[in-house]
């Protein structure tokens, strides 16, 4: 299915004119969850998309703003608990993409925004009479640093590696530890420049 949307994707961009100097730019990344933490311990990365667009374009430096959409699942055989987790990142940022005069294909960027978690757990319950399921909701939300290189594989195209480190505000409930307040993620995909 993915890869599916990704070719769908890939063909109705390529019949458009691209160029480096355009202002929008979509991507469609694979997230994976890295470390020892809640997200990373027990969910899957599904699918990762961003929209950017550049406001300041210097000869040096681009400056711009970025949103990017995340979605995580925890898998059925690393749980012992009846339920399914879905988890959304929804992440704006404002971002710098720098233009070395050696390396013209390689890109290497820095963004700092403000990441929502929105976490939605159907519990299933069974017993002897009849089974039903629960829904709860949960949201989290924090900093995040983000850190990337694209190269450019055409003009209109570019793969790109991006590391995403979320800090968590935790209230006075939940212990403020590494586990429960830091979240890494390593985004590897493509973009296209519209």
């Amino acid at each position: 299915m993915k890869q599916k949307l990704l070719l769908a994707l890939l063909l109705i961009f390529s019949m458009k004119s691209f160029s480096q100097d355009s202002k929008f730019s979509l991507e469609l990344n694979y997230p994976i969850p890295i470390d020892e933490n809640f997200i990373g311990k027990n969910f899957n990365g599904i699918i990762d998309a961003g929209l950017k667009y550049r406001f300041v374009n210097l000869e040096v430096i681009s400056i711009g703003a970025a949103f990017n959409a995340g979605m995580y699942k925890n898998t059925k055989g690393d749980r012992v608990q009846p339920f399914d987790v879905t988890t959304y990142i929804f992440s704006p940022k404002i971002y710098a993409e720098f233009n070395m005069k050696s390396i013209t294909k390689l890109h290497p960027s820095l963004g700092l925004g403000y990441s929502v978690i929105n976490s939605k757990a159907d519990v299933y319950r069974f017993n002897n009479q009849n089974n039903f399921s629960v829904s709860s909701s949960e949201k989290e939300n924090g900093v995040n640093l983000n850190l990337g290189v694209a190269h450019d594989i055409t003009n209109k195209l570019f793969a790109q590696v991006q590391y995403d480190f979320i800090k968590i505000s935790v209230d006075n409930e939940v212990p403020d530890i590494k586990y429960n307040s830091n979240i890494n993620i390593l985004k590897i995909g493509l973009g296209y420049r519209l």
